[in-house]
Parts: structure tokens; sequence; C-alpha cells
């Protein structure tokens, strides 16, 4: 009697691998959250606490721009839009699609490394002036690391992709990535709020 016939005889499903990456991707997600949260309730009380003592809260000679930092924001929105395609094609699999959103998402992201390094150009901030400025350099700094981390866990992905390993059944590597790189762009969304557009 055959499978078809008697589905007792049939294979056991083969069993789905557990989710460990997303569940790291999610704890380190989290901490690196909860550091930035911590930087932020710094700032905000440093600079209440200036402001409310008739203090100016910005040297003299600094200016924060505004247009470095909405480009640099919309530079990072257009490669969290990247990352959900990349993970959408490798889920239908799309694979030459998922190749150029991650390609597309790493050049974004060496975009905003160079527009940032501009950015403390014309700022002209000199870290050892006042405290403010350690805690923006902090804030900023930190979130440059975050993308470099991104796009490194991006680069491994992607490499991992082209070698096989993720597809339609298995997308996990590339799930995780985005989750990150979503996470990045909201961290970088606060910063421009609370530092860059409020000043």
């Amino acid at each position: 009697m055959t499978a078809a016939l008697n589905p007792a005889l049939a294979p056991p499903p083969v069993a789905r691998r557990p989710r460990v990456l997303m569940v790291a991707t999610g704890f380190v997600t989290a901490g690196v959250a909860m550091f930035f949260a911590a930087l932020f309730g710094i700032y905000l009380l440093e600079r209440s606490t200036a402001l409310a003592d008739g203090a100016k809260w910005l040297p003299e000679g600094v200016t924060i721009p505004l247009t470095q930092p909405n480009m640099l924001l919309l530079t990072l929105i257009m490669a969290s839009v990247c990352m959900q395609w990349a993970l959408n094609a490798i889920r239908d699999d799309s694979r030459t699609y998922a190749y150029l959103a991650l390609g597309i998402t790493l050049l974004l992201g060496f975009a905003f490394l160079n527009q940032a390094s501009y950015l403390y150009g014309v700022m002209q901030y000199k870290i050892e002036a006042s405290t403010n400025a350690v805690l923006v350099y902090a804030i900023t700094g930190g979130h440059i690391v975050m993308l470099v981390v991104a796009m490194v866990f991006v680069a491994l992905m992607a490499i991992r992709a082209l070698g096989g390993q993720f597809s339609s059944t298995q997308s996990d590597g590339i799930a995780a990535a985005t989750m990150f790189w979503h996470a990045n762009t909201a961290v970088f969304f606060l910063i421009w709020l609370i530092i860059y557009v409020t000043k």
C-alpha cells in the first residue's frame, strides 16, 4: 500500500528550524534601543536644565544645518524600503531582485556615512567644548556604529543568500537583517528630531 492510499505511511514533514537568529537579533535590537533611550534621556535632561538656567545650549560658532540631516533621514528611509524589498523578494524566490535590493541597501549605507562625515565638518562642533558636544557625538557616533554593524550584517546575509542558504522556505537571516535595519532607521529618526530639529 502506498503513502497516497495510506497517510500513516507518509514520511513526517521536515521539522521547521528554530528562529534563533531572529530571537537573537530581537534581543540585540532591544539592548541597543535601551542604550539610545538612556542617551536621549541624559541629553534631554541636560538640555532642559541648561535652558532653564538661561544658558545657551549650542556654543558660539556652532551651526547645525537641517539640509544634511534631512538627506540622511531620507537615505535611511530609502534603505529600509530596499531591505523590505529584499525580504519580500527572497520570500518569493526572486533571487535577482533580492541581490539588487541588498546591493542598493549597502550603497545607501555608504552614502549615509559619506554625508554624515560631511555634516560633522559643517557643524564645527569641538568635542572638548562642552558636555553637550560630548552627548551629541556619543549619540550620533553610536548610531554610526550601529549603522556599520547593520551594513556588515546585511553583507553577511547577502553572501549567505548568494550561497543559496535563503529561499521562500527559509528567510530568517534576511528577516533579521531587515528588522535590525528598520531599528537603525527608527533610532536616526529620533536623533533627527531631538538633536537636529529641536537643537
